[in-house]
């Protein structure tokens, strides 16, 4: 049963609720899988489940056991770099959704690649998913910018959201300032 005040504030659900239960079961099932989905771009939510439904497993499996499917071999996946790796080439998924499931699944190793976030380090290039060795090294260098960019004493994930956080003042102010460009209209 589902708490849903606890589920209203999604971020805490998920890194509360989501990676706990992550690392109980060692897999998630597709509510937990697409509240990560849904929290990082909802937009995206009924796309994913057709890559997830149109992946060629060796049985027919429903969005459910696809979900425990993927999430179980992240699990097992022996390093970092092997899971960020099986969902960009094994799954498909674009380096921001993936470092999203990553993220909530293992808060202390990745940060969420969001272009608000990529915008607040000064000349850091957008990353591509076509060479993934260059795309694992930029992502290493772009959790280091993030680290070296805000206070010091906060988690990845903090630092993460205090990036994250400040690009979205930063628009706000942005926006106050030109009136939200109401009158070019």
């Amino acid at each position: 049963m589902i708490d849903y005040l606890k589920y209203f504030d999604r971020e805490s659900y998920l890194f509360e609720h989501v990676h706990w239960r992550f690392h109980a079961e060692h897999s998630l099932g597709a509510f937990d899988f697409f509240s990560i989905v849904i929290w990082k771009a909802n937009r995206a939510k009924s796309k994913i489940a057709r890559r997830l439904l149109k992946k060629d497993l060796k049985e027919k499996q429903e969005l459910e056991a696809r979900c425990r499917a993927l999430t179980d071999s992240l699990y097992k996946a022996p390093q970092h770099k092997e899971r960020l790796r099986l969902l960009i080439k094994d799954w498909g998924f674009a380096l921001p959704m993936a470092s999203a499931i990553l993220a909530v699944c293992w808060p202390e190793e990745f940060a969420v690649y969001d272009y608000r976030v990529r915008d607040q380090i000064e000349g850091f290039p957008k990353l591509n998913t076509g060479n993934f060795e260059k795309l694992w090294e930029g992502y290493q260098e772009y959790k280091a910018k993030v680290s070296q960019l805000v206070p010091t004493g906060l988690s990845l994930r903090d630092k993460d959201r205090y990036l994250y956080g400040r690009s979205n003042a930063l628009q706000l102010e942005q926006d106050i300032q030109r009136s939200f460009n109401v009158l070019d209209k």
